[in-house]
């Protein structure tokens, strides 16, 4: 019975550890195949081919960050986000080139249970870092 007493506690953090990089490797992926699908939204519409370049104008901006964080380039009323806590102010559309388009997303992950580890000196160690996912595609 002592036994179970010491090791139980160890047992339960390190359970605790695992669930959490689970968690963070089902955002980050979340994340990556948002960002997957928003640079194939915009490779596919950003081309104009009558003059033969890249055209990313606000509006496709726009589209390609609801794409990002709801799922859709024109979210409804009360859409909630892929992810808990992802804002289109997290997503950025942009050029590469005369011929890529690249889509990243930085979204601050937080874990579960405690914010930092507290530090000898008295500041705590913050536990929160940023995820980003990044694709980039060629514009069709």
């Amino acid at each position: 019975m002592v036994e179970l007493a010491i090791a139980l506690p160890l047992l339960l953090l390190l359970l605790l550890g695992i669930g959490e990089l689970g968690r963070l490797l089902w955002q980050y992926n979340s994340l990556l195949q948002a960002s997957r699908d928003a640079s194939r939204f915009v490779a596919g519409q950003a081309w104009n081919r009558t003059l033969g370049q890249l055209e990313l104008s606000a509006s496709l901006q726009q589209q390609a960050r609801s794409l990002a964080v709801y799922g859709v380039p024109v979210p409804q009323d009360g859409s909630a986000p892929l992810v808990t806590g992802l804002s289109p102010s997290q997503v950025t559309v942009s050029t590469l080139g005369s011929d890529h388009v690249q889509v990243s997303i930085s979204y601050p992950f937080q874990p579960l249970f405690g914010g930092g580890i507290p530090g000898f000196d008295g500041d705590a160690v913050s536990l929160s870092f940023p995820l980003v996912a990044t694709s980039v595609m060629r514009a069709l």
